[in-house]
């Protein structure tokens, strides 16, 4: 999906132009008066229902310090130990009970206003306490947490402090429960480790779903063991001719509870029946005319399709969603649906009605674009709005059969649009989308439906012109933080000059992690 016709020259040129300048580091410099470095309780991004600052307490992390994180809350300890160990040297041993003041304590002791996912952060002097109803709201905590601490604790070599926090309280829970950041593998082929690197890079912001772009006409990335020359013809290429990838099974379930460690819930998407070309290239039965067409390695869409009236289609569409269900523990399969323009609506409506059941029968929830709207899809079903536009009739009609509507308008929430006229990746089909473009709209009101419909926001990431780590970081940050608010923070919270301030702290994290990310004029960055 989201791809517009575009030269191959022109993109090689563009990827060849982008590679040299983030190389030479040439991001754009930053732009208005710099912000202080110092953390406080109103620096956090996403911003908290409710900060009470305490300026007479501070919290300083030691060589003593150790975490109390009993039973269930024990990995959620672990997990903060091994941010806090390597840029403090602080041994940090978690314990499943509390030796003394000066500690931090990890509690399944909350308050059951604050939902599955809230917290209360709460930092004395002698104690810091995060208290959660479940280890969802004890690892959003952490992330809170860890944001009161100096920059320098997001390195992984040891500074040299002192590590101290400000003191107070936070109270709080996410607008919507459904924060989801996408990544495309399928244009061009990302590894797991770089997958495991995003994953991480996002879950800071409170992001709890990681949607997997699997499929395309460029590369089929993921092993399905009963159609074997998925991967091994349809994985060779991707964008631009190069050597593709594919995830194995096994692969595939490292991401995916990798993620879970990081609670994260993995949805992975087998776009159909448009964007099937690799598919369709690597076996010719899957054709209506049974002829296989070549790999393709451009970056046009809606030529592709598979055969709707040919049987064979829906065994290989059965194959698939049971083996890809059966890797998945989490609820949603996204089927993809859009830009099925080589496929009639009679077509489209005959696929759907078959493609669906098949989805809920092997125990899933089915999420598309929302073209699937045309379906009619029933029940528990979630319709991804990604159009230009402040609406759409099949959104309408889709709450009013009891669907719920994924939000991630192109022209607000893509990651892979272009800043500016000046930015050396991406595309702009949808427009610029600088940081004040992707923070300032709000989800319910831009689609015109009501908020208890919304099932939550997207930041979506194609890849036509991105290939590794830096591009994808430099193209994310800072936007994604600015679509994690959306969708976290109370909506009376939304304001841009507050956001760009509390912004402006995260660019000194990012580089002691060693992150790329754009430096917006927008944003007057810490120093």
């Amino acid at each position: 999906m989201s791809a517009r016709p575009r030269s191959r020259a022109a993109k090689a040129g563009l990827a060849v132009v982008a590679v040299a300048l983030l190389a030479a580091g040439t991001a754009v410099p930053a732009g208005g008066d710099p912000a202080p470095a110092a953390s406080t309780m109103d620096s956090i991004v996403p911003a908290p229902e409710s900060v009470t600052p305490n300026p007479a307490a501070e919290y300083e992390l030691s060589e003593q310090t150790a975490i109390l994180a009993p039973g269930e809350a024990a990995g959620v300890g672990e997990y903060l130990a091994g941010v806090l160990r390597p840029s403090t040297g602080f041994p940090v041993p978690v314990n499943p009970a509390l030796p003394g003041t000066g500690d931090i304590a990890l509690a399944l002791d909350g308050d059951p206003a604050l939902g599955p996912e809230g917290y209360r952060l709460q930092v004395a002097d002698d104690a810091v306490r995060v208290h959660a109803t479940s280890t969802d709201g004890l690892f959003n905590g952490v992330q809170t947490l860890r944001q009161l601490l100096p920059a320098g604790i997001e390195s992984p070599t040891a500074q040299p402090g002192p590590w101290t926090m400000p003191g107070g309280e936070i109270t709080d829970k996410p607008r919507f429960g459904h924060r989801s950041a996408q990544l495309d593998p399928a244009r061009h082929f990302f590894t797991v480790d770089m997958v495991k690197r995003y994953i991480d890079q996002v879950a800071k912001y409170k992001i709890n779903k990681l949607h997997l772009h699997l499929t395309d006409d460029q590369g089929w990335r993921l092993q399905i063991n009963s159609w074997p020359r998925l991967t091994e013809v349809g994985a060779q290429t991707e964008v631009g001719g190069t050597p593709g990838g594919f995830y194995t099974q096994q692969d595939y379930t490292e991401i995916v509870d990798y993620a879970a460690s990081r609670h994260m819930t993995v949805i992975p998407e087998i776009d159909m029946p448009g964007h099937t070309n690799a598919a369709l290239s690597s076996y010719a039965e899957l054709n209506c005319d049974g002829v296989a067409p070549p790999p393709y390695t451009g970056i046009d869409v809606g030529f592709s399709s598979l055969c709707v009236n040919k049987d064979i289609t829906y065994k290989f569409v059965e194959d698939v969603i049971r083996e890809v269900a059966s890797l998945t523990p989490g609820p949603y399969l996204h089927i993809g649906g859009d830009e099925a323009h080589s496929t009639s609506d009679e077509d489209y409506k005959t696929f759907m009605s078959k493609v669906l059941p098949l989805v809920e029968k092997y125990g899933k929830k089915p999420l598309g674009w929302h073209e699937y709207g045309k379906a009619a899809p029933q029940g528990d079903a979630v319709l991804q709005f990604w159009g230009t536009t402040n609406g759409d009739p099949l959104l309408d009609e889709a709450v009013a059969r009891g669907n719920k509507v994924l939000a991630s308008p192109a022209n607000k929430s893509y990651m892979d649009m272009k800043y500016d006229e000046n930015t050396p990746l991406g595309l702009q089909w949808a427009g610029f989308i600088e940081v004040a473009d992707a923070y300032g709209w709000d989800p319910a009101d831009h689609l015109q439906v009501p908020e208890e419909s919304l099932l939550g926001v997207e930041a979506p990431m194609f890849s036509e012109t991105l290939e590794t780590s830096q591009h994808i970081e430099f193209m994310a940050f800072p936007r994604l933080p600015a679509i994690a608010e959306l969708g976290w923070s109370p909506k009376a919270t939304h304001d841009w000059e507050s956001f760009k301030t509390r912004l402006a702290v995260q660019g000194p994290r990012w580089q002691a992690a060693g992150q790329d990310f754009y430096r917006s004029p927008q944003i007057p960055w810490a120093q």
